[in-house]
């Protein structure tokens, strides 16, 4: 699970800024007046990297150290871990310090959440994300939020019902064509958590599809792979080939050559 858990800790890394605050107020129960960026090195015996650290004041007046961690596995010592980053944190900052561990995982965890040993006690809070209602995340006008939804529960929905209204919310969300792309790859990434591949494969003829037309697509090739364009480019201006035979050349679709070679043609 090696390969995946880096593409899962990829996702969350490329999108933790933006789903924090929602995180935060949503499903922490947080109400953040600040929340002020911290380093995440915590140097001292070791070091250690938080998923998200933040200085948070909330709404009554309350400052701490917000430590969240997204944990894909059942870790059975995570509660040493999460001790670990106790210490180090009220060491470093010499105030209160609070943690959450957001279990990405489908069966319930089972993981310690305290240690009750004679001269320590700790302990720490975990949410897993199947118990979150996943129209929480539909909500959301981010589309980083909104992906989160394939991870929670559906409510009664089946799956396809939810991934197309998890689909159709990126779409309205996400900020042009690049984005677009970049949310439904994810989307599909995070679907392997739930073993929704094949739903959403089936779904995907029918749903992103009307999402992403064809020109969309161009659009986002051309801004996106620079070199290949350059080379259906130079096929099609030095040489006498067919479109199928340069597509084929080039590893690319026979529209997508259509398209440059009207192109060329719009711009003599």
């Amino acid at each position: 699970m090696g390969k995946q858990a880096n593409q899962y800790d990829k996702i969350f890394k490329e999108n933790i800024e933006a789903v924090i605050p929602g995180l935060m107020q949503n499903v922490l129960g947080i109400t953040a007046v600040s929340s002020e960026e911290i380093p995440d090195d915590i140097q001292h015996t070791k070091e250690r990297k938080p998923d998200a650290l933040k200085k948070i004041t909330d709404s009554q007046g309350n400052t701490f150290v917000l430590q969240i961690e997204f944990q894909v596995a059942d870790e059975p010592k995570m509660v040493y871990r999460m001790a670990e980053y106790y210490v180090m944190l009220e060491r470093k900052y010499e105030i209160p310090v609070e943690q959450y561990v957001i279990y990405l995982g489908t069966a319930k965890p089972q993981m310690p959440t305290q240690l009750d040993s004679n001269w320590m006690k700790f302990k720490f809070r975990l949410i897993s994300f199947t118990d979150l209602d996943y129209h929480l995340f539909l909500k959301s006008t981010r589309p980083e939020e909104v992906v989160l939804g394939v991870l929670a529960d559906f409510k009664g929905d089946t799956p396809e019902r939810a991934l197309v209204q998890i689909i159709q919310r990126i779409e309205e969300t996400a900020n042009g064509d690049f984005p677009l792309k970049r949310y439904f790859k994810q989307l599909g990434v995070l679907a392997q958590l739930r073993k929704l591949e094949k739903n959403l494969k089936d779904i995907t003829m029918d749903s992103i599809s009307k999402f992403v037309s064809q020109e969309r697509d161009v659009a986002y090739m051309v801004a996106q792979e620079k070199e290949q364009i350059k080379f259906v480019t130079n096929l099609l201006s030095d040489t006498d080939f067919a479109v199928e035979r340069i597509a084929k050349i080039a590893g690319v679709s026979v529209d997508f050559v259509v398209s440059l070679q009207q192109q060329l043609k719009n711009n003599k």
